[in-house]
């Protein structure tokens, strides 16, 4: 049942007046109340102390709970319920955050809050207010050093029942270094961070010549120095800042071409633009290549850490320049982003947009009437002093007389009126000598006072001079901000880079590798590369120590090549996946290549060969194997990406492999009881993959093929090497012999051939031999080059090794490529 209420008759005497009010009127004082009480009350910073009240506020209440830096971390929701009971009316939302923000070193320059637990990153939010503690740093002890003497004005708060400060001391140029971003009704501020060290200097030098311009200033501050660091491209916006308080500067990623593993670049990026985080660059990345708007990019992996910092990995695909790539990444994402600078904050009371030197000389005056106000409050404290020792010092020179008189006295202010009329002393004095214990009564005690008295003195007439002459202030002005930079300076972070930011790499350099012709090289310890150009390496000159170049064969950048493995298998291999290295003839090395184990598996004690272009058509791919048999692979047969060329017997295996270019090559087999075996190409008929290949050379029982390979006849010459079978690897003795290849008689195919190489006492083995174009020099197993001399002949054909051959300890040995166009097998036994 619903209740029943009944109104109440108006009174008798009620007057009733209705006020007429238009709503347009009401709305524009309402909103400029609002809009008033969002300007001075919490978005714009005061220009003297470079604070918000927020964060003026929690830095005056963590100064008076004594949360400085040599005393523990309290809970974070202490702080907060502190800071909006006693001076904040707000939430305690706006106040965590703005305690959060002073913490973190990618937002401040110079931190104010040394924070405990998780205070977020540039992508994530903090821990809620209850799980994280906080403490004062030495910079905030800087801002709020002596508030206590009476340096600053203070007001009441929200309810009148405390005092707050209206702007604190701030000996660190705050508002310059750690700049300040807010939005108003109507106006906003956005600053950037500068380096301490820097500012200092300009603040100094604007002390020493005030009439100085913004040119004079930027000689020391060249440009702003962001938390993060990164690179600032282009001065011109930082210039128009300074000037009127307005600009616009670029950020630019820090980031660096790396290996990422022996076949892969990668750029790695270790610093980003101011208030970007790295989830946002990944994002933006993975929108891109999604949208195919970037292409080149495998993966990319933040392995950020608190030890290494930022660490931002983007691997690149083979067959595209990273330079190129990292261009389109400024250029489509957010490592490059733009800053607006717009110097809004509060003089006396008023917005103003500044310039450089208007804010640094803001920051001055304030500094001046700091050290001002500080001095008079210490030298009315010291007065105050001077004023009791003077006192106490009259009672001590007749003390018996005093004690007298205070025992005669009815009462305690009997007795100071009696002091104050004999001894002609002050109430203040009269009060102190009455509350002096006697242990003061003292000979020691009164030197002490006169000892006082002399150093009250002094410093009183220290600062009479400092509060009389207005160059003695800005000097300590000036030499307490050389304290502060040396104490809480930092070396700078952010690179300056003058050009305007245009970019012409994009345009010298095309984004994907072409299809140029190149060389594929293989190298006796295991490396493969790619030259950079048609040129091949090694055709003449010096030769780099243990970088034997055994293989090369001409293909393109974009092309395949296969790897011929002692096993009689070709497995192929992508070029680009090979790293490029520079074409030089006098520097045939392959340093900066990648081992065979990143691009090919090998089964147990297989060896790579040598190298195939993969012809479709042609001659094919010639094969000579240990037990003496040789096989034309059939070109057509080359078109999966791992297969076996050849069916070898068991204990056999692949001892030289080459592409022939005409089908008419002299084809060379040398066995390890020196014999040499020549013939025609021509007479090897081609086979399929799965042949077993004819007979080549007839090898004797416990003999094998120490070599096989092409060779032209005209300018070849035959080195061969000889030891012992029993001695250790690298320790037979031997001679080595170089031989004209014409001395040699062609045979027949499948026969013994002729002695190309005699055994002297103990010998009874090659352990090396090669023919090919004359080379100038070998190569030890060692790397070290050994000098080789000119061909001699056979000496009747008996074999014996003449004049021309050198004793030395052969041990393996390489032969240096000769002047061919097409760099031939060169195999490191």
């Amino acid at each position: 049942m619903a209740r029943r209420t009944t109104k109440q008759d108006l009174p008798d005497d009620f007057e009733e007046h209705i006020l007429d009010i238009d709503v347009g009127d009401e709305m524009r004082s309402s909103f400029l109340e609002y809009a008033y009480s969002v300007i001075y009350s919490r978005a714009l910073p005061d220009a003297r102390d470079g604070l918000k009240p927020v964060q003026r506020r929690i830095l005056y209440t963590m100064d008076q709970m004594g949360l400085r830096p040599d005393r523990g971390h309290v809970k974070s929701a202490r702080v907060v319920g502190e800071v909006m009971g006693r001076l904040h009316p707000h939430g305690d939302t706006a106040i965590y955050d703005a305690l959060v923000r002073m913490s973190q070193p990618w937002s401040m320059r110079v931190p104010f809050i040394d924070g405990h637990g998780n205070f977020g990153s540039p992508d994530d939010s903090p821990a809620a207010m209850r799980y994280t503690e906080c403490r004062m740093s030495p910079a905030a002890v800087a801002m709020t050093a002596s508030i206590d003497e009476d340096t600053v004005d203070f007001k009441p708060n929200y309810d009148s029942r405390e005092f707050e400060p209206t702007v604190l001391p701030a000996a660190i140029p705050n508002l310059v270094v750690n700049g300040s971003t807010g939005i108003a009704v109507g106006m906003a501020t956005n600053m950037a961070p500068h380096n301490l060290v820097e500012v200092v200097q300009a603040l100094r030098h604007l002390i020493q010549h005030p009439k100085t311009d913004v040119d004079g200033l930027m000689r020391f501050i060249p440009g702003p120095d962001l938390p993060t660091g990164g690179k600032i491209v282009g001065l011109e916006g930082i210039r128009d800042a300074y000037l009127t308080g307005r600009g616009t500067f670029r950020m630019r990623a820090t980031a660096r071409v790396e290996s990422i593993n022996a076949r892969r670049k990668g750029i790695v990026v270790t610093e980003l633009p101011y208030g970007v985080g790295t989830e946002k660059v990944i994002e933006r990345i993975k929108v891109l290549v999604q949208g195919k708007k970037l292409t080149g990019i495998s993966d990319i992996k933040d392995l950020t850490d608190r030890e290494k910092g930022l660490r931002l990995v983007i691997e690149v695909k083979n067959g595209f320049h990273p330079e190129a790539l990292l261009e389109q990444l400024y250029r489509q994402t957010p490592m490059e982003d733009t800053f607006g600078i717009n110097n809004v904050a509060l003089v006396d009371g008023q917005p103003r947009t500044l310039g450089l030197k208007e804010m640094l000389q803001v920051f001055l005056e304030h500094r001046l009437e700091v050290v001002r106000r500080r001095s008079q409050f210490r030298r009315n404290k010291k007065a105050d002093r001077l004023h009791l020792v003077d006192g106490l010092l009259v009672a001590l020179l007749d003390i018996d007389e005093v004690i007298q008189v205070i025992r005669t006295s009815d009462d305690s202010g009997a007795a100071k009126e009696r002091l104050m009329s004999v001894f002609d002393l002050s109430v203040a004095q009269a009060d102190y000598i009455l509350e002096m214990q006697l242990r003061r009564l003292t000979r020691f005690s009164r030197i002490e006072l006169e000892k006082e008295q002399e150093q009250l003195r002094r410093e009183i007439e220290e600062l009479d001079a400092i509060l009389n002459d207005v160059q003695l202030r800005w000097k300590v002005v000036s030499d307490e901000l050389a304290e502060v930079a040396k104490t809480y300076g930092t070396p700078r972070r952010t690179v300056l880079l003058e050009s305007s930011g245009t970019s012409v790499a994009s345009a010298a350099v095309p984004l994907e590798v072409a299809d140029d012709p190149c060389f594929a090289f293989l190298s006796s310890s295991g490396l493969m590369a790619r030259s950079t150009s048609a040129e091949p390496v090694g055709s003449g000159g010096a030769r780099t120590n243990h970088d034997v170049i055994v293989s090369a064969v001409r293909t393109t950048a974009r092309g395949e090549i296969g790897v011929v493995t002692s096993l009689g298998r070709v497995v192929k291999v992508g070029v680009l996946d090979l790293p490029a290295i520079p074409s030089s003839a006098n520097d045939p090395n392959l340093q900066g290549g990648v081992p065979l184990s990143e691009v090919l598996s090998l089964g147990q004690g297989e060896r790579a060969l040598a190298l195939t272009a993969l012809p479709t058509d042609g001659p094919g791919l010639a094969l000579g194997t240990r037990q003496g048999v040789v096989k034309r692979v059939n070109p057509e047969v080359l078109s999966r990406d791992e297969w076996e060329v050849i069916g070898l017997k068991d204990g056999d295996e692949v001892v030289g492999a080459l592409d022939l270019t005409t089908g008419t090559e002299t084809l060379a087999f040398i066995t390890s009881d020196a014999q040499l075996l020549h013939f025609g190409a021509d007479g090897v008929r081609p086979q399929g993959r799965s042949g077993g290949g004819i007979a080549g050379i007839r090898v004797t029982s416990g003999e094998g093929v120490v070599w096989f390979g092409a060779v032209d006849p005209s300018d070849a010459v035959v080195v061969t090497a000889s030891g012992s079978s029993t001695a250790l690897p690298g320790t037979e003795p031997g001679a080595v012999k170089v031989t004209p290849f014409t001395e040699y008689p062609p045979k027949g195919r499948a026969t013994g051939g002729v002695r190309c190489h005699r055994f002297l006492k103990g010998e009874d083995t090659l352990v090396f031999a090669w023919a090919g174009t004359a080379p100038a020099r070998a190569a030890a197993s060692s790397g070290s080059p050994i000098d080789l001399p000119a061909a001699d002949g056979r000496r009747d054909g008996s074999g014996i090794p003449g004049s021309q051959a050198i004793a030395a300890c052969a041990g393996p040995l390489a032969a240096r490529l000769g002047g061919a166009e097409t760099p031939a097998a060169e195999p490191s036994v």
